[in-house]
């Protein structure tokens, strides 16, 4: 490979010998022969030849063969050449000549070799050379730390210019540039502040773009509000300050002042970069803001950036995460970049809408799909419930793709499907890939298959899982073990993990829902009353979700008054807030209120749905309404499109069976699209027993 860098450089700084007179060289290349007794002039001249030709290998040998050093512009164009073509051998040879030759060699050239070193990949090399170099200057320090830049090795890039610094060499714009930007990336945000120090003493903060990248920084180390300030100290911001301060915000989680640093960018006459308008339409997508996203597409068309294959995928992914399918198909059809990628946003965006045909016929029509695509389509299955698809999928997937395309995130949507199913020998088996795929350690992985041992009543299982997680669980792992303890009827236990949850981590409102649930099955009231103060502490009790929860354990424990006060209390009220009071009423015996509270819920704007009428219809049978329990039975489907389940033909059968109805009881049943079970019969056979 040739002498190294260091050797040659030693031999000349400690030792004289080398001054020596040069003998004539040994084998020489093809057409070299004979080149010391040449004239010099036209041995140049054929180096000179062979570089503009650009023949490296016959320019390298013709410099071997040269026993003078040339002039520092041959070894300049010869290391360009070596640059463009990366060859690090040709390169060594290069500088060996240069070293050897010169009895004091041009610290421009030395730098020069450094860059090329670092071109060429031999970043050794170039550390040598900068080592050994008998005199070194700023752009031998900047050569250096650009070549570890350019290499991605942030930390030597930070240490080399500290030694640099500690050295009383005066770093140049460029020097701050680059150690700016490695602080970024090894996130050294201490670092950066002293830099910024430097910047002003130096007298360069009137640099934009040393500036921008002091915002560029600080955003990195999260800290935002120090890139915001320095960012309003920039007296004429360009482009490039624009798209850091929005890119920063952004990935600083917020999307909102990202898209007023745009708008304010716009008004400001400025035109965004395509990378800008793509920043501020994720922006969109992260908080939802369909308005926003529509302008920012009215200005991309305003100045014909709605073609930029980076722009029209942004809107396109933009419109499916928002859920305007339409749009972002129309932005598909009409100049969007036909690629996997955004077929794949498309086919999440219907995915996510639970538009499970569209998703299907998408996917079909796809020529290429990566691994996100077929997770897409398994993931509007399983949302969708429909697990003998999600099944079909994954197999299909193992069959065409190959079990190498499958990664932690299908791994993990494998474990839902197991649990969807019930298959606890299937989890297994998925169980054994992950551990053999190296996903095991995965967060996802661990959580879901702990839901999976879960869902599928395997709680030792469940439990080994949970203990195996010890240093990575979170609150979704406790959440998983307290919920699925609870939905096996062991509440009293699911109430003892949390307990133990509160003295690790503290209890999302969900952990607490589920929680106020096992209270229910109990029942627990003194429980549930102490989650409730828990609740209140934490000003969580305002929380839809969470009264509902509420009100079902009050029900449950038989004190509705408490029930009804959660209810009445302001805040939002969804359809499952109304179902829970409904069936708090049914279930208390209070069914003669339950119309009273539909009308109510009718008059806000909640649309019913099949639980709201098994309340209902449970409340009529309590109560002996029996016509209204007919009327509402028949507005099910009439008014409110819903097909009627099990649970209502039991409620109308329990109706019309405990009130004496039996000639009606005998046309329902008749009616009825499937033979009665036998739990139907046996409550009509109790409800006979009860009549006098």
């Amino acid at each position: 490979m040739g002498v190294t860098a260091a050797a040659l450089l030693n031999r000349l700084v400690q030792s004289a010998s080398r001054y020596r007179a040069v003998q004539k060289p040994k084998n020489l290349p093809a057409g070299a022969s004979g080149a010391a007794g040449r004239d010099p002039h036209i041995h140049s001249t054929e180096i000179l030849s062979q570089i503009d030709s650009g023949n490296l290998q016959k320019s390298v040998a013709l410099l071997a063969a040269s026993p003078i050093a040339l002039p520092p512009f041959f070894y300049l164009r010869l290391l360009q050449l070596c640059s463009a073509k990366s060859a690090l051998v040709e390169t060594r040879k290069v500088e060996s000549h240069l070293v050897i030759f010169n009895s004091s060699p041009s610290t421009f050239l030395l730098n020069r070799t450094i860059e090329t070193y670092a071109k060429c990949g031999g970043l050794r090399d170039a550390r040598e050379l900068f080592d050994e170099m008998p005199r070194r200057d700023g752009g031998s320090w900047n050569a250096m730390i650009v070549a570890y830049s350019q290499a991605g090795r942030a930390a030597e890039v930070i240490s080399l210019f500290s030694i640099m610094n500690g050295a009383g060499v005066c770093a140049n714009e460029i020097t701050f540039a680059v150690v700016l930007s490695s602080c970024g990336n090894a996130l050294e945000s201490f670092l950066a502040k002293q830099i910024h120090g430097l910047i002003v003493k130096h007298g360069f903060y009137h640099n934009v773009i040393l500036v921008s990248s002091l915002v560029d920084v600080y955003g990195k180390c999260h800290l935002i509000d120090d890139a915001r300030r320095v960012f309003d100290e920039i007296k004429s911001p360009n482009l490039v300050s624009w798209n850091v301060i929005v890119r920063r915000y952004l990935e600083a989680g917020n999307g909102s002042e990202a898209l007023t640093m745009f708008s304010r960018m716009i008004r400001e006459g400025f035109r965004p970069m395509n990378f800008t308008f793509s920043n501020a339409l994720i922006s969109c997508c992260k908080i939802m803001a369909q308005e926003e996203g529509r302008q920012i597409h009215v200005v991309a068309v305003k100045w014909a950036l709605d073609e930029d294959d980076v722009v029209s995928a942004s809107l396109l992914e933009m419109y499916a995460k928002c859920g305007l399918l339409d749009d972002a198909r129309h932005v598909f059809h009409l100049h969007g970049p036909r690629n996997v990628f955004t077929q794949t946003s498309l086919v999440s965006g219907y995915a996510r809408l639970g538009r499970v045909q569209d998703a299907e016929y998408l996917f079909e029509e796809m020529h290429e799909r990566t691994t996100v695509s077929w997770n897409a389509l398994m993931v509007a299955y399983i949302r969708s419930l429909s697990w003998e698809k999600a099944l079909e999928l994954a197999k299909r997937m193992v069959r065409e793709a190959g079990v190498i395309e499958m990664d932690h995130v299908t791994t993990g949507l494998a474990l839902n499907l197991c649990a969807g199913l019930s298959d606890s020998y299937l989890g297994r088996e998925v169980h054994g890939f992950a551990y053999r795929r190296g996903f095991f350690s995965n967060h996802l992985v661990g959580n879901s298959l702990l839901d999976m041992y879960g869902k599928c009543g395997c709680l030792r299982s469940a439990e080994l899982m949970f203990s195996l997680m010890a240093s990575s669980r979170d609150v979704i792992s406790w959440n998983a073990l307290l919920s699925n303890y609870a939905r096996h009827g062991r509440s009293e236990e699911a109430l003892g993990i949390l307990s133990r949850m509160q003295a690790e981590t503290t209890p999302s409102k969900f952990t607490l829902s589920a929680a106020l649930a096992a209270c229910s099955d109990i029942p627990s009231l003194e429980q549930g009353k102490q989650i409730h103060g828990y609740l209140l502490r934490r000003r969580c009790e305002s929380d839809v979700v969470v009264r509902g929860a509420l009100v079902d354990m009050y029900s449950k424990c038989r004190r509705l008054e408490y029930a009804r006060k959660v209810f009445d209390e302001k805040g939002p009220r969804d359809v499952v807030l109304w179902n829970s009071m409904i069936l708090g009423y049914a279930y208390n015996g209070r069914g003669g209120d339950v119309p009273h509270l539909f009308e109510s819920m009718q008059a806000e704007g909640i649309s019913a749905d099949g639980i709201t009428f098994v309340g209902v219809l449970q409340a009529c049978a309590s109560s002996g309404s029996v016509g209204a329990g007919r009327e509402y039975y028949k507005s099910m489907s009439e008014i409110h499109c819903l097909m009627p389940w099990m649970e209502h033909y039991e409620c109308m059968i329990e109706l019309l069976a405990k009130h004496g109805r039996t000639g009606e009881l005998e046309d329902f049943i008749r009616q009825m699209p499937f033979e009665p079970t036998a739990a139907m019969w046996a409550r009509i056979s109790d409800c006979r027993q009860m009549q006098p």
